[in-house]
């Protein structure tokens, strides 16, 4: 019974794990996605769409990795470039 609780809980966590991966991978995809339209937009001068692009790669960076509010700003400034 004892090991049985022990396999259970163990293989829990490795889904817990596993599921964090595959939620952490789909949020860097969609951040290279987004990364790509921002810059065609800017290529385009599409200012508004550009604009939407930033506000909403924002979010996905912000649910990623949750950063002061100065590490924000160098990391945008390197995504604008």
């Amino acid at each position: 019974m004892i090991a049985r609780n022990l396999a259970s809980k163990t293989g829990s966590q490795t889904s817990s794990k596993t599921d964090s991966e595959s939620i952490k991978a789909e949020l860097l995809r969609k951040i290279d996605i987004k990364k790509d339209q921002l810059q065609i937009a800017h290529e385009g001068n599409m200012t508004y769409v550009a604009e939407a692009l930033q506000s909403q790669l924002e979010e996905l960076l912000e649910k990623i990795n949750p950063r002061s509010e100065s590490d924000f700003q160098a990391l945008m400034s390197l995504v604008e470039d």
